[in-house]
């Protein structure tokens, strides 16, 4: 059995730079990888999602390109070239990380899958054959989750696709039905719909993105109609079943019996955690109801010494909390510091076009929390940048302290929403008050610069 100073299994955005980071700070260190380096950010989520996006938004440009006094008397879509432009991206990416893992001095990088098998112990099934049993004083959990394949009869019977395979397709869908109406089912359907496809989402509740305020996901939703989506709101699917190349979905939505048929189904539900798969009862780790590994507000969880990254944890999956979960590790165990994720900021931008930028309280949660509050809003049909450029769907929204004249939270929807809700995210660590930001010069015509008129509706 060989011993290291830490294990790190999982070679996800927070995994990669804390297994660089403690082999150059002399810790022996190995990182375990099953599959690709870089984890669900660079070969699943966001790298390759946002390159097909970008396409979509140019096949939007050249198909409303008369907009702009511009015509474009016919154009096709190539689905296999964008793929293969997803595919190059989504490469260079991931070798990168490994290139910057091979000449890390003191970093063992081993390609296998891991379990438990005894305290701090890992037995590694090597995919070039073998197994190997390792052990480490310190091991951090970095695995990720898999997409929720909803228990529907009939489910297991058809060639459903998830977040990962329906960016292998090479001939687009004639008509895509998509299965839950979270992130990625709302970027995937506009996507596809803008590459030319049919595109029905169906969505179990009654409020897209029940997490938001109501208003702005009455926003999203006519955002989502106008790109041509059909939006199924209510839905509980029963049935589902294939004939051929035609897929089935029975369901019930506002007391009515439906049935859609599609071509291709995309299931987008959610995701589960891979953590069962790791046998944590061999060392005495403990998971929650959904099979999640709770940790503390240090990530540190039941055992000592076995920490957890990422979405495995629970809680918001973003890319830039694993990072900045690597960072709070790093500094407390190197560092000797004292941080915690407790009350950290969790800034997020949902890439449908326009963008959803998300940062802070919403106004339902300000309120359930006891503050007074104001809101301030404006439509993004307002924005003199959004004019000029032709992009005014959308609205902006933040959410103020009345009391102490300072932001809770934000949402922007529209064009660089993810840019402007950073912009705010800044005023709100800052702590810089309305006044200062209805008053403050941004430079014109910038999205940005659409702050100062923001507040300067709560004049009105």
């Amino acid at each position: 059995m060989r011993k290291f100073d830490a294990i790190i299994v999982g070679s996800g955005q927070g995994g990669i730079p804390l297994a660089k980071k403690l082999a150059k700070a002399g810790w022996q260190t190995a990182i375990i990888e099953k599959r690709w380096i870089g984890g669900t950010c660079i070969n699943d989520g966001c790298t390759p999602t946002k390159s097909m996006i970008a396409c979509g938004a140019a096949a939007h440009i050249i198909a409303n390109s008369e907009e702009w006094g511009i015509t474009v008397s016919d154009f096709k879509v190539d689905l296999e070239k964008i793929v293969a432009r997803k595919n190059k991206v989504v490469q260079s990416f991931r070798q990168g990380n490994i290139k910057g893992l091979e000449k890390t001095e003191g970093l063992t990088i081993m390609y296998g899958e891991a379990v438990f098998s005894g305290d701090k112990t890992l037995t590694v099934t090597l995919k070039d054959g073998g197994q190997e049993e390792i052990a480490a004083d310190h091991i951090f959990l970095n695995t990720g989750t898999l997409p929720t394949i909803p228990p529907i009869p009939g489910l297991d019977s058809v060639n459903y696709l998830t977040n990962t395979t329906i960016m292998e397709l090479t001939k687009l869908p004639s008509h895509l039905i998509v299965l839950g109406s979270g992130y990625v089912g709302l970027e995937f359907g506009q996507l596809f719909r803008r590459l030319g496809c049919q595109v029905t989402i169906i969505d179990k509740n009654k409020q897209l993105l029940n997490h938001e305020d109501e208003d702005v996901a009455v926003a999203v939703r006519k955002v989502m109609e106008a790109s041509g989506v059909t939006m199924v709101s209510s839905a509980n699917v029963q049935k589902v079943e294939q004939t051929g190349d035609v897929i089935r979905l029975q369901l019930t939505a506002n007391g009515e019996t439906h049935a859609i048929t599609g071509s291709h189904l995309l299931v987008a539900v959610g995701r589960t955690p891979q953590s069962k798969s790791l046998l944590p009862e061999k060392t005495g780790l403990k998971l929650d109801e959904k099979g999640y590994i709770p940790v503390n507000d240090k990530l540190e969880t039941n055992v000592p010494g076995i920490y957890v990254i990422g979405d495995v944890k629970g809680g918001p999956a973003f890319t830039h909390i694993s990072y900045n979960d690597y960072l709070v590790i790093y500094k407390n165990i190197i560092n000797k510091e004292n941080i915690s994720i407790k009350d950290r900021p969790i800034p997020y931008c949902m890439f449908t076009d326009p963008q959803l930028g998300r940062v802070g309280m919403t106004e339902k949660e300000a309120k359930q929390a006891g503050y007074k509050i104001k809101i301030a809003c404006l439509d993004m049909t307002r924005v003199a940048r959004a004019i000029e450029t032709g992009n005014t769907q959308g609205f902006m929204k933040a959410v103020i302290d009345s009391n102490t004249d300072k932001l809770l939270g934000v949402a922007i929807l529209g064009p660089e929403g993810g840019e402007v809700m950073s912009v705010l995210q800044m005023a709100i660590i800052g702590g810089i008050t309305v006044t200062q930001l209805k008053e403050m010069i941004f430079a014109h015509p910038l999205y940005s610069e659409s702050i100062n008129n923001l507040f300067m509706t709560l004049d009105r």
